[in-house]
C-alpha cells in the first residue's frame, strides 16, 4: 500500500511539473494567439546607452529631466506611440518605475561620447543583464522593454541602435530581443529621440510582430 502510495506521488509529480513546462514553453504562443492577452509596457531602458556626436549636451540634466521625459511622452501620447496597435492588443497597462529606477542612478559623465563604435557594441548577454537589474515587484505576465544602445547625431541627420525586448515579468527571462536601427527626427532633445520610440513600434507594427507570431506560432 505505501509502495503505491508512493508511486502515485511521483507520477503525480511528474504531471504537474510537466504540464508546468508546457504552459511555460506555450507563453509567447499564447501570447501572440489572442488580442486578449495583456501586455505590461516597461519604458525605455538607458542605462547602457550612448549620446554619440550631439552638438552641446548636457549631461547631467539629460539623465535628470530628459530620460524621464521621454518615457513620459510614450505612455501620455498613446495614438502616436501606439503599443498597442503594433502588438494587437486590447489592453496594455504601462509602468516605468522600474527603468526610472534604475535610469536615475546612471553616471552622468558615461552618457556622451565621440566614438562611433559605440553604436554597435551591445551584445544579447548586455540585454539580459540589463533586464536582471531591474525591479518589477512581483509582477506577472509579458512585459515590453525598450533597451537604448545608442543614440547618433551625424550633421542634420539622427539615428539610433535600441533593442525590443519581450520578457517574462516573473522570472526576468528574455523571450525575444531584437536589435533596431531607426531614424530620429523632430525638435528638442526629448522629441528627436522620442521619434525613435515610434520608428521602432512602426517597424514591429510593420514588419517585425508578423516574424515573431510566425516563429512562435509553429
Amino acid at each position: 500500500m505505501k509502495r503505491s502510495i508512493k508511486l502515485i506521488c511521483l507520477l503525480s509529480f511528474i504531471f504537474f511539473f510537466g504540464n508546468f513546462k508546457n504552459v511555460s514553453a506555450q507563453t509567447l504562443k499564447e501570447f501572440f494567439a489572442t488580442s486578449e492577452v495583456s501586455l505590461t509596457y516597461l519604458g525605455i531602458d538607458f542605462t547602457k546607452a550612448k549620446l554619440i556626436n550631439y552638438p552641446n549636451p548636457d549631461p547631467m540634466d539629460i539623465r535628470n529631466r530628459l530620460y524621464n521625459s521621454i518615457n513620459d511622452v510614450v505612455i501620455n501620447e498613446p495614438k502616436k506611440y501606439d503599443i498597442a496597435g503594433a502588438f494587437h492588443k486590447s489592453t496594455v497597462t504601462s509602468d516605468l518605475s522600474a527603468v526610472k529606477e534604475r535610469n536615475a542612478k546612471i553616471n552622468a559623465e558615461d552618457i556622451v561620447s565621440t566614438n562611433t563604435a559605440d553604436f554597435s557594441r551591445l551584445k544579447d548577454a548586455d540585454i539580459t543583464s540589463a533586464v536582471k537589474a531591474l525591479n518589477f515587484s512581483a509582477k506577472k505576465g509579458i512585459g515590453l522593454l525598450f533597451v537604448m544602445e545608442a543614440m547618433r547625431k551625424d550633421d542634420k541627420k539622427g539615428d539610433a541602435a535600441v533593442w525590443a525586448v519581450l520578457l517574462d515579468l516573473s522570472s526576468k527571462k528574455v523571450l525575444i530581443s531584437e536589435r533596431l536601427e531607426v531614424k530620429a527626427n523632430g525638435f528638442g532633445f526629448r522629441n528627436y529621440w522620442a521619434s525613435t520610440i515610434k520608428e521602432a513600434l512602426d517597424e514591429i507594427s510593420d514588419k517585425k510582430y508578423k516574424e515573431w507570431k510566425k516563429k512562435n506560432s509553429e
